[in-house]
This record gives structure tokens, C-alpha cells and sequence, in this order.
């Protein structure tokens, strides 16, 4: 059994001030956002896209033209970056796999999503089998209630179990940190997902009203920051769910890069979760409405 309080006391995570956090993004916003508001940004912001569907009604068809889009993306873009990976649900990962000839990385949600609100063998089972059918990563949730219970044990072995049936896929673990509410919280399941041995850390699945928040990249960068100098161990950063437009992806950047530095400023260690994003950037990038994705 772990002591979990004493990893969260190890990572000050109790002596967070929600009102001090968002005192800290408004000054790095007000100070730096500038210098962050131009094309290069906005082309970098768009190679760390995982361009996603995540709805009910999606077909084959629907997905499949969607994997056509990334394919003949650099014969309409000839010097842009393509995004840099596709999120779709787990039935849906055959049909990117079949399609896809970039090379972008194949995603899919698992273990339950949105919710988590399965038996762990499902989670463990379906996690496996999106893996076998081509998912190069997996997106997954944590037990929310469960953490909320304080019961960080079981979420953490839970992380720990899905992590083993990813086989070698990278593992992100949403926080949904809309339902934490508080910055404690978050930093309490940003640290615990880390510590199970995710990959990168995420903040929402966009199912819920409160989704990616600017105080939330703040909180999970320092968690990250923290992390990364005490263990010497990289964990990436994905904020998703309500980013669709040029100036909130720059913002979200400013942050990233004032808390973490350049070494993430890249697709293997940043990501957005979008689905209208990047035909904002696009259209941001060339001047002129685009409506590509």
C-alpha cells in the first residue's frame, strides 16, 4: 500500500490557493502571450494536434474521410506540419489503421470513457483489444468518484493495470479536471497518474461543462515541472476539450512553455485534444478561411 498523503505532502499539493493560481496564469498571460501570437506558433500548435471524433454518430464513412484529409494533407499544405495524431473511438481504430498512410500516431479513448464507470476487467480487456486492433495510444479516464471517495489506491492500481495492457502504447490519463474543481485536486491526480506511470497527463474529455481551463495547464505543468525534477522522468501535457480557437491554443502554449520550457514544446510532449482547432489554425496560418478538417 501506498502513502499517498505523503506523496501528495512531498509535492505540496494541499498548499495550493485557487485565487494565487489564477493570479499566476493572468500575470504569465499579460506578460508573455504576445510574444507567442504569431505563425509559428500557431504552425507549431498545429503539429501537436490529435484531431479527434469522438461522438456517437460516427461512421466508417465519416471517419475514414477524415483519415483521407491527414493523408493529402501536405498535398494541399505542401510547408505545413500535419497534425500529429487521430483520436477516434475504439471501434473505429480498425478503419484509421486501414487507411492511414502518414505518419501520425493512431489514438483512441478506452477503459470506459468518459465516465470510467465500468468494471476494471472491462477496462483492462478493452484497452487490450484497441491496442491489438492499432492504437499506438490510449486515452483513458480515471475513476472519478473514486478519487473524490479519497480512495487513491484503487485509482491508482487501476492506472497501474490499464498501463500493462497498453503493451508498449503510450498511455494518457484524463483527469477530467472540471469534476476536481479544486487545485489541490488536480494536482493530487495529476501526481498519482504519474507516479501509475502515465505517459502523458490530460486535462478533460469535453463531456462535461467545465473542460480545458488555462489555471488547470498551470496546475498540471508545475505537477509535470515537479515531477521531472525529481524523478528525471518527461511526462507529456494534453489540454482538451474547449480549445477551438487560435488565441485560446496560444494561450495554453504561453503557459506550457513559461512553466515548462522549450524542452516540451513538441509533439511528443504536448498535445491538443481538438476537433475545430485546426481549421482555426489553419485559417489563422494562411489569412484566409479554411475549411480543410
Amino acid at each position: 500500500m501506498k502513502n499517498f498523503e505523503q506523496l501528495f505532502e512531498e509535492f505540496n499539493c494541499n498548499e495550493l490557493n485557487d485565487e494565487l493560481v489564477k493570479k499566476q496564469v493572468e500575470k504569465i498571460i499579460s506578460e508573455r502571450f504576445t510574444e507567442n501570437d504569431n505563425v509559428d506558433v500557431y504552425k507549431q500548435c498545429l503539429n501537436q494536434i490529435d484531431l479527434t471524433t469522438l461522438n456517437g454518430d460516427d461512421t466508417s464513412l465519416k471517419v475514414k474521410t477524415m483519415v483521407e484529409n491527414v493523408n493529402n494533407f501536405k498535398l494541399k499544405f505542401k510547408t505545413l506540419p500535419n497534425v500529429a495524431a487521430m483520436c477516434v473511438y475504439p471501434a473505429m481504430v480498425p478503419v484509421v489503421k486501414e487507411n492511414l498512410k502518414e505518419k501520425v500516431e493512431i489514438a483512441a479513448v478506452a477503459a470506459g470513457f468518459p465516465a470510467s464507470q465500468t468494471f476494471l476487467e472491462v477496462k483492462i480487456a478493452e484497452t487490450a483489444l484497441t491496442v491489438a486492433s492499432g492504437a499506438t495510444e490510449i486515452d483513458i479516464v480515471i475513476s472519478i468518484g473514486k478519487f473524490l471517495e479519497g480512495n487513491y489506491q484503487e485509482v491508482f492500481d487501476e492506472i497501474e493495470e490499464i498501463k500493462a495492457a497498453c503493451h508498449g502504447a503510450h498511455l494518457k490519463v484524463i483527469l477530467e479536471t472540471g469534476a476536481l474543481k479544486t487545485a489541490a485536486n488536480i494536482k493530487k491526480a495529476a501526481i498519482l497518474a504519474m507516479e501509475a506511470g502515465a505517459d502523458f497527463i490530460k486535462t478533460s474529455t469535453g463531456k462535461i461543462s467545465i473542460s480545458a481551463t488555462l489555471e488547470a495547464t498551470y496546475v498540471m505543468c508545475q505537477a509535470i515541472k515537479e515531477w521531472y525534477e525529481k524523478t528525471g522522468r518527461m511526462v507529456g501535457y494534453k489540454p482538451a476539450g474547449g480549445i477551438s480557437t487560435t488565441k485560446e491554443a496560444v494561450e495554453h502554449y504561453t503557459i506550457v512553455k513559461a512553466v515548462l520550457g522549450e524542452k516540451w514544446l513538441n509533439n511528443s510532449y504536448f498535445r491538443f485534444g481538438a476537433s475545430r482547432l485546426a481549421n482555426n489554425l489553419l485559417t489563422s496560418i494562411c489569412g484566409e478561411e479554411v475549411k480543410y478538417f
